[in-house]
């Protein structure tokens, strides 16, 4: 499973409305996005609307082909679109996935050291596999 983080620019003018739209997302959008891979998913927004996504995925290509392939995905998009800034795609399109350029755990590891988790919460076989 992959850690992967995305940015996008929500307008500031439609900060509000877009916290209370994700404040209780349609239970079909939820469904989908579960079904489609999107685990441990989180959206961060800062005051100047840079929003930040997390998620964990064993693919992200094929988590945003599935999501793609939805109805209810394709409603969603058209509906968020307008609160994003500078987009000429839908915002699932637009998002990229940021370089990961540390990882303590992973440096930890390779120095010898005790990680920050558990030691069966992490598969040492995967540990750089986030990196995109």
């Amino acid at each position: 499973m992959s850690r992967v983080v995305i940015t996008l620019q929500v307008r500031p003018d439609r900060l509000e409305e877009y916290r209370e739209r994700h404040a209780a997302v349609w239970p079909e959008m939820l469904r989908a996005l579960r079904d489609a891979g999107w685990n441990a998913y989180t959206l961060h927004l800062r005051p100047d609307g840079l929003l930040v996504g997390v998620l964990e995925t064993d693919d992200l290509d094929a988590a945003v082909a599935a999501m793609g392939a939805t109805d209810v995905n394709a409603r969603w998009q058209a509906e968020m679109a307008p609160f994003f800034a500078g987009l000429e795609e839908a915002p699932d399109r637009a998002m990229r996935p940021l370089e990961l350029v540390f990882d303590l755990d992973a440096q930890l590891a390779a120095a010898g050291e005790a990680t920050t988790q558990a030691p069966t919460d992490r598969n040492p076989d995967q540990e750089h596999s986030h990196d995109r």
